[in-house]
């Protein structure tokens, strides 16, 4: 395939994908340029998800449309290896995978590691709780991982990439296969793409949800048919990676990042987000929100923005009351930091992650006890193993938010947590351990009097902790029998029209009488 021919099928699909996005009142036009309608996405910039829901992930032309392939065609017939590695270095994007570092340095140490062998990996292990970006990109536009990955080989002088995403992403691994024989049929992946000299070739790897083999040499690990374990960082991937050869790994949505970049230029892509975090990030926003869904905005946001402006607050009207980011490994954040700037730098300086996006929000009634030891048992489960502080610590601190959460703890409870939380961070060989420790860190900074009240008062402050709940019926109780004919184990008792009572003994503080109750504006069923 020639230029000409991009331009001919761009011209003649685009046109025909817009009319139709128009007739069925999909999206708008601003600028000439296609945005999707509603509220929820004009405070919204797209560029990582500028063709989701726009094209059909699997008809390679409609991505041709929207100028796909084109920023690769650039590369390989108008800039040089060295030409390209500069363009992203001064573009300053940094990997979106969670530890934000930037992409143009890695893929220099790759270009100039001389090597008879490198390769390029996409790192598509997503697999924090709550969160779909990168999955929602493969299977909605997995051209745009594709044609960045290709230009990443070429830039380092790699012919071989692989895709590294989790077997249970059945749909995302449908339309990667499909995808990738689309390009090596229009000549755009395998040999002498463009007729330029420059072979390239993806293979998929289908992982088999290990959430650590999101770790990059883990991920290699299990690529070469090991056990999906860290390695010490005694070398660079960069140098030494997959079978001992200089490797560069990104995440999916870095990769979506690049032919933007390429074909809008560095400084674009400078002018958007803040000067040390430039140019979008993806989130999904959910949990205890309005509007859940994926969300793509400047870096630099405040996170007020984010909640509110586009999520639309906490449902029922319920007071926000944190919002978790980074995913297992990130930390919380309070209201009194609702207008801190989501970016690299801003999130770190309040003890949580950009992570690789995950974004969980919590109302009134989340208790920040019951949260850390989710999160910590998600890691614990997930532990590779391999090193003591994390193998043993997480586990040991897991079990005393247990004590905490059931009223069991004494407050020398608390400080041995907070000590072991700091030697896991401190220890630990890779991030997951490293990480690990965040949400009760954060937790402990930012609402201590809630871990006070659970240990000295028995008492969940949310209300949310079943062995410290008490449900009863007060005067207020009108007798229409909701509460009785609701409760799984007939813990109530009481007559039409008759005050009710609950059977301490029995109940098993389910909740079930305080959803029913229909007194208002106070229930007559009461948690205390």
């Amino acid at each position: 395939m020639d230029k000409n021919r991009l331009i001919s099928i761009k011209e003649e699909k685009r046109a025909k994908i817009i009319e139709n996005l128009l007739q069925n009142d999909l999206i708008e036009l601003v600028e000439d340029k296609v945005v999707l309608k509603g509220d929820y996405y004009k405070n919204q910039l797209r560029i990582a998800l500028r063709n989701c829901d726009i094209i059909n992930p699997f008809d390679i032309e409609e991505y041709i449309a929207f100028d796909g392939y084109l920023a690769l065609h650039n590369v390989l017939t108008n800039l040089s290896q060295r030409e390209v590695v500069d363009i992203m270095k001064n573009s300053l994007l940094r990997g979106r995978g969670g530890a934000g570092f930037p992409t143009g340095k890695k893929w220099e140490e790759a270009f100039t590691f001389d090597a008879d062998q490198k390769y390029i990996i996409c790192n598509a292990d997503e697999g924090d709780p709550g969160a779909f970006m990168d999955r929602s990109i493969l299977e909605k536009d997995p051209h745009s991982v594709l044609e960045g990955m290709a230009i990443g080989g070429y830039a380092i002088g790699a012919n071989k990439g692989f895709i590294y995403v989790r077997a249970e992403y059945p749909q995302a691994v449908k339309t990667l296969k499909h995808a990738i024989e689309e390009a090596k049929t229009l000549g755009l992946l395998g040999k002498d793409i463009f007729k330029s000299g420059f072979d390239f070739d993806i293979e998929l790897r289908l992982g088999s949800g290990a959430f650590v083999c999101g770790e990059g040499t883990a991920l290699i690990e299990s690529i070469e048919g090991h056990r999906g374990m860290p390695r010490p960082k005694l070398q660079r991937t960069a140098h030494v990676g997959l079978w001992g050869k200089p490797t560069i790994i990104n995440n999916v949505e870095t990769f979506a990042n690049v032919a933007p970049i390429i074909l809008n230029g560095a400084e674009w892509f400078r002018s958007i987000g803040t000067e040390k975090s430039p140019g979008t990030k993806v989130f999904s926003l959910v949990g205890k929100i309005e509007n859940a869904g994926l969300v793509e905005v400047p870096m630099g946001t405040k996170l007020r923005d984010i909640v509110f402006d586009i999520g639309g607050g906490c449902q029922n009207n319920k007071e926000y009351k944190a919002v978790q980011t980074g995913g297992p490994s990130g930390g919380c954040i309070p209201k009194e930091y609702l207008d801190v700037a989501v970016d690299f730098e801003s999130l770190a300086s309040i003890g949580s992650i950009m992570g690789s996006g995950g974004m969980v929000v919590m109302d009134e009634n989340t208790c920040m006890m019951d949260i850390a030891k989710y999160f910590l048992e998600f890691s614990v489960d997930e532990s590779c193993g391999k090193c003591i502080p994390c193998r043993e610590g997480t586990r040991r601190m897991y079990e005393i938010l247990e004590l905490i959460t059931e009223g069991k703890a004494q407050m020398s409870d608390l400080e041995e947590l907070e000590n072991l939380a700091h030697v896991v961070s401190d220890t630990s060989l890779c991030g997951l351990g490293q990480t690990a420790p965040n949400p009760v860190i954060t937790t402990l900074k930012y609402y201590k009097d809630e871990y006070i009240a659970h240990i000295v008062d028995k008492k969940c402050p949310a209300k949310s902790c079943k062995p410290l709940i008490t449900y009863t019926i007060s005067d207020k109780c009108i007798g229409c029998t909701l509460c009785k004919k609701n409760c799984p184990v007939d813990a109530i008792q009481g007559e039409l029209k008759v005050k009710h009572s609950i059977d301490i003994e029995k109940c098993i503080k389910c909740g079930s009488c305080y959803e029913v109750c229909p007194v208002k504006p106070v229930k007559a069923v009461e948690i205390y």
